[in-house]
C-alpha cells in the first residue's frame, strides 16, 4: 500500500493545505460535525473516514479533513468506484466529507467558493440490489415454532422479537433501543425513538404480534427500562439491555434450531417491505412504515417487478 506521503505527491499536496486544526479544539470541524449526529450516524461516518484514510495510506487522525478540496474528493470518489464500492457507499462517503466542509465554512476555514465547489462534486450513479433475501412463510413458521418449543422465558422473548422484526419491519438497532414505555397496548403499537437519521415513528402491530409481545411483557414485568432483556441460561435477567449484536446471535440460534440458514435481522425488514408491496399497499405508506427517508429506497425492495420479468421470460422457448 502506498504511504500517505507518496499519495500526497500527486493527489494530496499537504504542503499547500492549511495547517491541521488541533483535534479537540473549538474550531475542529470534524469533531463538530460528528457531534451534530446521532450515535449510530457518528459510527457510520467514522467508519467511512477510516475507509478513506486506508484508501490513501494514512492514519485517520493524520488526515486534515477540513483541508480537503475538490480534487481530493474527486480522487476519493474515483478510487472507491475503481474498488467496486456500491454507489450508495460512495455517496455516503462524499456526504460525510461535505458535512465536515459545512463546519469548515462555518468556522471560516474555507471560502464560500471552496465550500460551494465541494458541495457540487457529482454523486456516483447506479444502485445495487438490496442486501439479504426474503424469508418464506414456511421459514417464518419454523422460526416461531422453534421459539414455542422453548419453555424458558427466552422462548417468549425471542418469539416477541420475531414478531416485532417481521410485522414492524424495524431495524436491528431500533429494536435493541426499545423501552417498555415505547409499547402502547391500545391500539397496539411501538414508538421508534431512535430511527435512522434520528427520526421517530409509530409502528402499528397486528393482534397476533401484539399477543406475542404481551406474553413476553407479562413475564418481564412492568419495571421501566429496556423492552427486551438478556437472559442467563437459568432464564433470569442478566443485564439491563438486549444489544443489537444479541439480536443477531438470537436469530442465528433460532435459525439453527429451525433449519433456516443464511438469515439475518435485515432479511425480516426486507420481507416486511416486500410483503406489504405484494399485498398492494401503496409505496408512500410502506415508506412511512419502514422509516425510509426516500421513497426510492422503498422501491428497491419491490419484488413485483421481478415476478413480471419472470413471467415474461417464461414465454420464451429454448429447444432441448
Amino acid at each position: 500500500m502506498r504511504t500517505f506521503a507518496e499519495t500526497a505527491e500527486d493527489s494530496f499536496p499537504l504542503d499547500v493545505l492549511p495547517a491541521l486544526v488541533p483535534v479537540g479544539s473549538l474550531l475542529d470541524p470534524t469533531q463538530a460535525y460528528l457531534g451534530s449526529l446521532a450515535p449510530k450516524s457518528q459510527r457510520v461516518v467514522q467508519e467511512r473516514l477510516r475507509a478513506v484514510a486506508k484508501l490513501i495510506g494514512a492514519a485517520v487522525e493524520d488526515v486534515p479533513w477540513h483541508a480537503l478540496r475538490v480534487h481530493h474528493l474527486e480522487y476519493i470518489r474515483a478510487r472507491l468506484l475503481e474498488q467496486d464500492a456500491a454507489p450508495a457507499t460512495v455517496n455516503l462517503t462524499l456526504a460525510a466529507l461535505r458535512g465536515i466542509a459545512r463546519y469548515s465554512r462555518r468556522f471560516g476555514l474555507i471560502t464560500v467558493e471552496e465550500f460551494e465547489s465541494l458541495q457540487a462534486v457529482r454523486p456516483a450513479r447506479g444502485e445495487r440490489l438490496p442486501a439479504g433475501r426474503s424469508i418464506t412463510t414456511a421459514e417464518l413458521v419454523a422460526l416461531v415454532s422453534a421459539c414455542r418449543r422453548d419453555a424458558t422465558p427466552a422462548g417468549l422473548r425471542d418469539a416477541a422479537i420475531l414478531a416485532v422484526l417481521y410485522t414492524g419491519g424495524v431495524r436491528r438497532a431500533e429494536l435493541a433501543a426499545l423501552e417498555l414505555a415505547d409499547y402502547t397496548a391500545e391500539p397496539p403499537s411501538l414508538r421508534i425513538r431512535h430511527g435512522k437519521g434520528n427520526k421517530e415513528r409509530m409502528v402499528p402491530l397486528i393482534p397476533s404480534a401484539s399477543a406475542a409481545l404481551v406474553a413476553w411483557i407479562d413475564w418481564r414485568g412492568d419495571g421501566p427500562g429496556s423492552l427486551f432483556l438478556p437472559l442467563s441460561k437459568a432464564g433470569r435477567p442478566s443485564g439491563p439491555r438486549f444489544s443489537s449484536y444479541a439480536v443477531y446471535k438470537m436469530l442465528t440460534k433460532r435459525g439453527l434450531q429451525a433449519g433456516v440458514t443464511d438469515i439475518s435481522p435485515h432479511d425480516f425488514r426486507r420481507t416486511f417491505v416486500g410483503d406489504l408491496l405484494d399485498a398492494g399497499i401503496d409505496l408512500s405508506t410502506v415508506q412511512q412504515l419502514a422509516g425510509h427517508a426516500n421513497v426510492t429506497t422503498t422501491a428497491r425492495y419491490d419484488r413485483r417487478g421481478e415476478a413480471t420479468k419472470r413471467r415474461a421470460v417464461e414465454a420464451l422457448h429454448f429447444p432441448t
